[in-house]
């Protein structure tokens, strides 16, 4: 996993967000919790609100050096974050990397720029089901992807004689009591609740939804932690044995651990896929595209994904990449299972309030 490798040596049980922030240092890039812009429209800089540890180790340093133009990072903890950040005006931000569900709520919003295809030619690279099959933003409009990948269980192997292939494991049992931890974000939280109990984590009804609440309140004698963004660290830890989480972050576990494992459950789990998207109002258009269009290089995006280790949407990309990584079914999960899972749309803002408020109730209980 060549990189991921070396970046792993580095982190100890740190997770990748952890990282990111020393290794940004070392190659010069400007990471700040305020953001400080200088505006003007003609000036060789692109402003990039980005999740943490999720870009290449000298991506941003190549991109500067091939281009002349600047990058000036900041970073968000999730997509509420970044909605919050931008819902009352644009401070600046050039480019951002919401995740699927977000682009309709965003664009839905006026909060997005419009993409010209003509100044991204390495969108050629892409592969064809992801421009296709976009229903969260048809014809590409407004985004391009950028990763994406799986939810699903990270496990101790040497602790179980089979992979837990079901979510009636972290649902619905005891038998793993206070050796397990479920992921604390809502969507997800109900969304696998959903999928265990058969009906689809996009569910608008009430009374499934009402079902899933019930079954997670259950199993809270049971359950270690919610994590917010550590279940990989309490696994690599010993703290638990199991633990719902993304699947790069387990991945790169793998890498340096032998008994840990991965699976997507049976019963389907959630595709994700982050994207590349422009800020309504971003000053600096035409760097922006330049930047997307530097991702999608073949070379340069093979490097992201070997360091973050989720799956690239780049079949110029892939097609450069080892056994280690294209055949790794933490990254790549079986298609009869991906067949079986599902992405989570926007749901609109009543559904949305209804599953916070389901959430607080469980967190309360």
């Amino acid at each position: 996993m060549g990189q991921s490798r070396t970046i792993s040596g580095l982190l100890g049980a740190l997770s990748r967000r952890q990282f990111m922030q020393g290794a940004a240092a070392a190659v010069g890039v400007s990471i700040t919790a305020m953001p400080e812009f200088a505006v003007a429209a003609g000036e060789k800089l692109v402003n990039f609100y980005n999740w943490d540890t999720y870009i290449g180790e000298t991506t941003l340093a190549d991109f500067t050096k091939a281009t002349g133009i600047a990058i000036k990072m900041d970073l968000f903890a999730d997509n509420d974050e970044l909605f919050a950040k931008l819902r009352s005006g644009n401070p600046g931000y050039d480019v951002i990397v919401p995740s699927s569900n977000w682009v309709s709520r965003m664009s839905l919003a006026g909060m997005l720029e419009p993409l010209d295809h003509s100044l991204i030619p390495n969108i050629k690279h892409i592969a064809p089901r992801f421009m296709r099959n976009a229903g969260f933003d048809p014809g590409r409009k407004y985004s391009l992807p950028y990763m994406w990948g799986t939810i699903g269980i990270g496990y101790r192997k040497s602790k179980f004689s089979e992979p837990p292939a079901s979510w009636k494991w972290v649902y619905d049992s005891g038998k793993y009591s206070g050796r397990l931890a479920l992921m604390s974000e809502g969507d997800v939280l109900l969304g696998m609740a959903l999928k265990y109990l058969g009906y689809s984590l996009n569910t608008l009804d009430d009374r499934q939804l009402a079902e899933a609440e019930a079954l997670i309140i259950k199993q809270k004698p049971h359950i270690k932690a919610f994590a917010e963004d550590n279940g990989q660290d309490l696994l690599a830890s010993g703290e638990v044995d199991l633990v719902m989480e993304w699947n790069g972050d387990i991945a790169q576990l793998m890498a340096e651990d032998g008994d840990i494992g991965y699976v997507v459950p049976e019963e389907g789990g959630l595709l994700w896929e982050d994207t590349l998207a422009i800020p309504k109002g971003a000053p600096h258009l035409e760097n922006a595209h330049a930047f997307i269009n530097f991702i999608h290089d073949p070379d340069v995006n093979a490097g992201i994904a070997t360091t973050v280790q989720f799956a690239t949407p780049n079949q110029a990309a892939l097609a450069k990449m080892d056994k280690a990584y294209t055949e790794n079914t933490a990254i790549f999960a079986p298609e009869s299972i991906l067949e079986k899972s599902e992405i989570l749309n926007y749901l609109g803002e009543e559904a949305i309030a209804k599953r916070q408020e389901a959430c607080t109730r469980i967190f309360a209980a």
